[in-house]
């Protein structure tokens, strides 16, 4: 875990674990003799990745972002990611880096697809229970309805089992906008990735934190054009990125990504060639 302050909060990067993910496939139509220059695949053509997920305390909330890929991947998937049979979960893995997992009293999911939701909750005895019982859990209600709709493209990245039992007993909001859940701390609309993305920023004393969840999901994808295959709108991932980075570079933010497995926090810079992100 690294920690910083931004402003009168505090910001953790906690990793919920690394896995291994066909490099073609989060780099798109980008050659590989580029894009293995920053990150070397190994003989099935896989890179390291890993599940990022940000603490934000303000004194008054402990927010979570994102909770990882959990414990619902059948023996086949954990094999094809590289996954250990089994893993410590999300609370288990705050508390080994001193952070109080009851602490936590909301959770964000930028998105509902597995990588970034499955440890929201648990299973036991044949149900989902809450990894977080005292938080309260957010996401576009966009998004839980595309997740329902068994889309042949994605079906495959939503488990049910992550997200129906917090809506269902009310403990998950289901968001129709832009919303700022705790002072300081939004959710705002990012389309691209899919229709329904979020990212979310935590400002205090003037200084801004950005987590780009899977629209800049590692530094290298801060080059506009770096577009993942599985994104489902790429043309609108590069017009939402240029808007975002801009943005951040403009404002000197802290930003964050989802998957990269070196970078923690970066700083965005406005190039000739377009935007790049430097690690601090």
């Amino acid at each position: 875990m690294s920690r910083v302050a931004l402003g009168d909060f505090e910001i953790t990067l906690v990793r919920a674990g690394f896995y291994w993910w066909d490099g073609g496939a989060l780099f798109g139509v980008v050659p590989k003799n580029l894009w293995s220059k920053k990150f070397a695949p190994d003989a099935q053509n896989r890179i390291r990745l890993a599940f990022n997920c940000y603490v934000i305390r303000t004194g008054d909330h402990s927010i979570l972002i994102e909770t990882g890929a959990g414990d619902k991947l059948d023996p086949k998937a954990r094999e094809r990611m590289g996954l250990p049979e089994t893993a410590p979960g999300l609370p288990e893995i705050l508390a080994a880096g001193g952070m109080d997992p009851d602490s936590i009293d909301i959770v964000i999911n930028t998105h509902l697809h597995f990588d970034h939701c499955s440890g929201n909750t648990f299973l036991s005895h044949g149900g989902a229970k809450p990894a977080f019982p005292r938080a309260r859990y957010y996401t576009r209600r966009g998004e839980w309805e595309h997740a329902h709709t068994r889309h042949i493209r994605d079906s495959i990245s939503y488990i049910d089992a992550n997200y129906d039992s917090l809506v269902e007993s009310g403990q998950m909001q289901l968001l129709d906008e832009d919303a700022e859940i705790a002072p300081g701390i939004s959710m705002a609309l990012a389309p691209g990735h899919n229709r329904d993305m979020v990212v979310v920023t935590a400002t205090s004393a003037g200084r801004t934190f950005c987590f780009f969840s899977d629209l800049v999901p590692t530094a290298a994808h801060a080059t506009p054009s770096w577009v993942a295959a599985f994104d489902l709108f790429p043309l609108q991932v590069i017009d939402t990125k240029i808007r975002w980075l801009e943005e951040a570079a403009r404002g000197n933010w802290l930003c964050g990504f989802a998957h990269d497995p070196e970078v923690g926090f970066a700083r965005i810079e406005k190039t000739a060639q377009g935007f790049s992100a430097a690690g601090c």
